[in-house]
């Protein structure tokens, strides 16, 4: 059987669409398959902002960082838009942590700081402190829908193709360079070939793999951030993250870490990470969990008195997290998947686009602490949702 393509992608989120420009920049022959309409909120890609933290310790993480900071740029300039606001970031409720993230930072040439409660709280008006605080000012938000179109956009003028409405059913892998793909276009269903295909779909990864790839196990999770309103427009929001211990907190119920951003036009976005309701991604409810939700307005009546808590929009979207919250880069024969990201992997996309490919092309080796056979011995995620008493 001859091949219709060199490379297939397959899953238009942030991930493909960051492979297939990289693919395509590289003059390979790539053609990019999106199950849904272009901007749409089924997935993990959309809404206008996303955290970008490089607060880690870990030097798998900061290799990853420190290319993906000068690709954010180097993207930004080839779409002539601006994806990455500067607003800073700071994190707090960890000193341990954040004091070993410090003398990371500062090892790999990255500027933070260290502030105690008082010094974060005069800064940061919008939030309350009650431990030190690693500020990092060189760090923002990302525009997630705008880097997803930016990519697409650059990818298909480097010669990529871009099918929307085409929802892969299913992979066959017939040789190490052959992968037959069943899809369906909405009107009819037929057989693509590819020498190879790079996975990038999210919530759907386990389905389309099927059974003969071994993977860690992927947790499909439908997450409710929230958009506070601001009270009032003078303080200075920076992204921020913040580290409880799950459990009850002086009458205040902690599901998780929270995380937040201000959205412009929008409020400032907060949500507890990864304790949403376990869903199938076919059938997803779209239903917001009300003692959680109740408990995130009682957190930013306790924490952030730069919002008002009784008002506020939802916000849903899908996590797929794997049960110690790295992520899964891998060549599997003529399969490369990316999976894994949710919570912490946008500020990522552009470098982990680029491994992608690297990975497919044969130039890079598996990253050790992201592959797909490691062995699991902490299951982070379902520890901590446990000690929160989420199932």
């Amino acid at each position: 059987m001859s091949t219709d393509v060199d490379f297939l992608v397959i899953g238009g989120g942030a991930m493909g669409s960051a492979a297939a420009f990289s693919l395509a920049g590289q003059g390979h022959q790539v053609l990019l398959l999106e199950r849904f309409a272009r901007g749409h909120h089924e997935g993990a890609s959309h809404g206008s902002t996303r955290n970008f933290n490089p607060a880690y310790a870990d030097p798998a993480y900061v290799g990853l960082l420190r290319r993906a900071n000068q690709l954010w740029e180097d993207l930004s300039q080839a779409g002539k838009v601006k994806l990455l606001n500067r607003t800073g970031l700071v994190n707090h409720g960890d000193e341990p942590g954040q004091q070993a993230i410090h003398r990371t930072l500062t090892a790999a040439g990255i500027q933070s700081e260290l502030l105690d409660a008082a010094e974060a709280g005069e800064r940061f008006a919008g939030m309350r402190f009650q431990t030190q605080a690693l500020h990092i000012p060189s760090d923002g938000q990302l525009n997630a829908d705008l880097a997803v179109a930016t990519l697409q956009r650059l990818a298909a003028a480097a010669g990529a193709e871009i099918r929307h409405r085409h929802r892969a059913l299913q992979l066959e892998v017939v040789s190490d360079e052959l992968v037959k793909i069943h899809v369906d276009d909405g009107r009819r269903t037929g057989t693509l070939s590819a020498r190879h295909v790079i996975l990038t779909a999210g919530a759907w990864t386990r389905t389309l793999l099927g059974p003969g790839f071994e993977l860690p196990r992927l947790h499909v999770t439908e997450e409710h951030p929230v958009h506070f309103a601001r009270r009032g427009e003078s303080a200075h929001w920076p992204g921020f993250n913040h580290t409880l211990a799950p459990g009850d907190h002086d009458g205040l119920r902690i599901f998780a870490p929270v995380y937040g951003m201000h959205t412009p036009g929008e409020g400032i976005k907060v949500g507890w990470h990864g304790s949403g309701e376990v869903i199938d991604p076919d059938r997803r409810p779209h239903r917001p969990v009300a003692e959680q939700l109740d408990a995130l307005q009682a957190y930013a009546r306790r924490w952030l008195p730069g919002t008002d808590p009784d008002s506020f929009e939802p916000v849903s979207c899908t996590y797929a997290n794997t049960e110690d919250e790295h992520f899964i880069l891998d060549r599997l024969g003529p399969v490369t998947v990316g999976a894994g990201f949710s919570g912490h992997g946008f500020k990522f996309v552009p470098a982990i686009g680029e491994h992608l490919a690297q990975l497919a092309t044969g130039a890079a080796g598996t990253i050790p602490r992201f592959a797909a056979s490691r062995l699991i011995d902490i299951p982070v995620f379902l520890e901590r949702r446990s000690r929160a008493g989420v199932s």
